[in-house]
């Protein structure tokens, strides 16, 4: 069985990530509360006992406070930090005073970004950092500067990066000594241009497909994680109400369920054992803060590994609404 480039690297033997973006109640400043703390202890439990051990969070995530919150779970039990492997991102930076909602890839951002994720996380090292939105201002000299201080010093183990073209990445790369070894992306069962942009070549309704080219492809040849963010859609198709949903979406999700039934499953292994069936072994990061909806995930990988391909074009021709081309 080939293995997916994070396990290669036996970095982590985690097929799903945890998402922690919804810890910490609001996007605000205000204080963390029991509940707060109640939901995100339940959460990373679910996600224990379902065997994830790798878990994703952004300095930007509920203001800090996702990450302070983890911290916290950290410091009541020392011994998971070994057991775990954690990674965050930064380089998103808040409207504070005049100042505008802005990208920053510069040197003296991501050091001190790096700090405040350690401080809050209550942790010496962090597994992996990711760069979190593409900076137009980038200097990937600067960049390599960071990076070198960084894991000189301990501070971070891998670098990697998130929502980043191929090209992007190979100018990165060219400055950097560490490999960049994640790009996480948004894919999903109902976000399918990635695919659409490989199925539609010299077509023309490829040319109105915005994802940019080869970036599925550069990471398979460099052996770079893709991970996937809100790979459930939201959960439009494993039970969550949501308004304005199209008649494709309903059909989508009516066969989710029914392959669901027929295989003793959840709707959520079927969504996530989809993507996880593609060939590039994407690793998909669970947004979700609800126990049973964790556990539910637990069975992606035995989808994933059942998946017949008749089954998995079933699925993506049900999400584009049309025969494919």
């Amino acid at each position: 069985m080939r293995k997916m480039p994070l396990h290669k690297r036996e970095i982590t033997t985690s097929r799903l990530v945890l998402g922690c973006m919804g810890f910490g109640g609001g996007w605000d400043h205000n204080s963390i509360t029991k509940e707060d703390n109640l939901i995100a202890e339940k959460a990373v439990d679910a996600a224990l006992s379902s065997g994830i051990t790798m878990f994703d969070h952004a300095d930007i995530y509920k203001m800090g406070k996702a990450e302070t919150i983890f911290g916290g779970i950290l410091k009541s039990r020392p011994e998971l930090r070994e057991n775990i492997v954690i990674q965050s991102k930064c380089g998103i930076r808040f409207p504070e005073g005049n100042l505008p909602h802005r990208f920053d890839f510069s040197k003296s951002h991501i050091l001190s970004s790096v700090d405040g994720i350690l401080k809050r996380l209550n942790t010496e090292y962090i597994d992996i950092l990711l760069l979190h939105r593409p900076d137009p201002l980038v200097e990937p000299e600067e960049v390599a500067e960071a990076f070198d201080a960084l894991k000189a010093s301990g501070k971070v183990k891998n670098f990697g990066v998130s929502n980043m073209s191929a090209a992007q990445i190979k100018l990165l790369s060219a400055y950097c000594s560490d490999p960049l070894i994640v790009n996480q992306l948004e894919l999903s069962l109902k976000r399918i241009d990635w695919l659409e942009q490989g199925v539609l070549v010299n077509q023309k309704a490829g040319t109105d497909i915005n994802f940019a080219d080869g970036i599925i492809e550069h990471c398979r040849l460099e052996d770079i994680q893709i991970q996937a963010w809100a790979p459930l859609a939201y959960g439009m198709y494993s039970g969550r109400e949501m308004e304005n949903v199209s008649e494709t979406d309903l059909q989508t999700k009516d066969l989710v369920q029914k392959m669901a039934n027929e295989k003793g499953t959840s709707t959520e292994a079927i969504v996530l054992g989809w993507l996880m069936r593609h060939p590039a072994l994407i690793q998909p990061v669970i947004g979700s803060t609800n126990p049973e909806r964790i556990k539910n995930c637990q069975d992606s990988v035995r989808q994933s590994e059942m998946m017949t391909r008749e089954e998995w074009y079933s699925l993506y021709t049900a999400s584009r609404g049309k025969k494919m081309p």
